[in-house]
């Protein structure tokens, strides 16, 4: 699949723009998500409550989560599954295509997952001969089309149904239909015969249960229920952070989870697994891969920690007004929108995501949706005082440079510093700035202020200054 780069940000961003398909796509989802979800948080009178109950469990657990991984490990075994530790997406990416090749599986079916998609899971199975078939909806019409997910819970949100009827007469052959039913039940057909077939079953995790050695999988469609149970093994994909101390503090979850996301007071499907069968009508080995893949990294770093809260809702995405402009894509990264935009530079490194945490108009959308309460904007602040600072460090090891600005850029802070050092100079820069407002063409010739200008308005200044207003007041 091909995907575009996180360092050209801005070229995505500007050829998202001119697409007016993809523009009015996501515009009329990401209002449906709003709408449904301020109706779904409306009926639960606690819940600020509950979103500071999340987030005090999610801070609990990650300053201590080796211990909680250790124990989710030792329950998890005890049970029956096999859990593998992966360091890096390469050591993830052998240990499944080790277990496919020791078993000889070549149908393999996958539900959604952010993590096999971070770790490139399917272009690896492929090198076998064995890349597994998508068995969410909204993934195997991106996989057909081959594209990457524009969205974490909504992986095709990007696509109208015309644009999909027409991939399924491209690609399946059927009759030209436009009709969402039509198309549900061809998918449907085709991906029962994979299911049927299919020797090895792909998962990712939402929560792992320390406490139980058991994970959760939550879907709306069923398929990951027939990826889990149907095929002989199961592998499950795991990012460290999804573990939780009890199985008790589900409670809470589960309650922000479907309401934050999709507006739903609960999710379809909850699949509740403990090693693998007992009684042989499920899956004889179940194998839990640990992925780190930069996560201890981030876990010390008691500044940026909070970025692993993180439950994958897509809620910040559906607030997000540059999200909504451009869609996931843009980004470069699998991990879109205001929480890719803080994720991907600490996981990829700054030397390929470096622009994403400026891509954000730092409204605070984000921070009000978010069911964990991470304070994104903060954290896209810090990002780029460490990224001007060069005290970025990269997945390598390595320090960052400075980053430096263009030199019009340099000399503009230099010369504002300049007029805001001294109360004549200030008084005098806000003489010239009310001038220029009456003068159009001066704001045209500024480069940087033309290209804001393009989609904003700059704010009026007052007739007059408080300073004078004060004094004329006789105060």
């Amino acid at each position: 699949m091909s995907q575009l780069r996180a360092e050209d940000f801005a070229q995505n961003a500007r050829a998202a723009l001119r697409d007016p398909v993809l523009t009015g796509a996501l515009r009329r989802a990401t209002d449906t998500f709003a709408v449904r979800r301020t109706g779904a948080i409306a009926a639960v009178p606690e819940w600020e409550a509950l979103r500071t109950q999340a987030a005090a469990i999610k801070a609990h657990t990650l300053a201590r989560l080796d211990h909680y991984l250790e124990q989710f490990e030792q329950n998890a075994k005890a049970a029956g599954a096999v859990v593998h530790w992966a360091g890096d997406a390469a050591e993830a990416c052998a240990i499944v295509r080790s277990l496919a090749q020791q078993r000889g599986a070549k149908r393999l079916v996958k539900s959604k997952s952010m993590a096999t998609e971070e770790i490139h899971l399917n272009a690896a199975l492929a090198q076998d001969d064995a890349e597994p078939v998508e068995t969410d909806l909204g993934e195997w019409i991106i996989q057909l089309a081959g594209e990457t997910p524009s969205h974490i819970i909504v992986p095709a949100i990007h696509k109208t149904k015309e644009g999909i009827g027409q991939l399924f007469v491209d690609k399946l052959g059927i009759a030209p239909s436009s009709e969402p039913k039509v198309l549900a039940e061809q998918a449907r057909t085709r991906l029962r015969a994979h299911f049927a077939a299919a020797d090895l079953g792909i998962s990712g995790v939402n929560f792992g249960i320390a406490e139980t050695g058991t994970i959760l999988i939550l879907e709306n469609e069923g398929n990951a229920r027939m990826t889990t149970t149907l095929p002989k093994v199961h592998v499950a994909v795991m990012g460290i952070e999804k573990v939780i101390p009890r199985f008790a503090d589900l409670d809470v979850f589960l309650r922000l989870l479907p309401r934050s996301g999709t507006g739903q007071h609960l999710t379809t499907y909850q699949s509740l697994l403990t090693g693998p069968d007992p009684h042989g009508q499920g899956p004889r080995e179940l194998h839990l891969v640990l992925l780190d893949n930069g996560r201890s990294r981030i876990t010390g770093d008691e500044v940026m920690r909070q970025t692993l809260a993180c439950i994958r809702c897509g809620a910040c995405l559906n607030a997000c007004p540059v999200y909504q402009s451009i869609g996931g894509h843009a980004y470069g990264s699998v991990y879109p929108g205001p929480i890719g935009a803080i994720l991907t530079p600490q996981l990829a490194g700054m030397h390929s995501a470096g622009t994403l945490p400026f891509a954000s108009s730092l409204c605070g959308a984000c921070k009000d949706v978010c069911p964990v309460k991470i304070d994104i904007p903060s954290l896209l602040l810090e990002l780029r005082r460490r990224a001007v600072a060069g005290e970025v460090v990269a997945p390598g090891g390595a320090r960052g440079e400075p980053a430096r600005g263009g030199f019009v850029e340099r000399w503009m802070w230099r010369l504002w510093a300049w007029w805001t050092k001294g109360p004549r100079r200030f008084r005098l820069a806000m003489a010239m700035a009310r001038l220029g407002e009456r003068l159009p063409f001066v704001q045209r010739l500024a480069g940087p202020l033309r290209a804001w200008q393009s989609s904003r308005e700059l704010p009026k200044l007052a007739p007059r200054s408080f300073r004078s207003t004060y004094r004329g007041s006789g105060s």
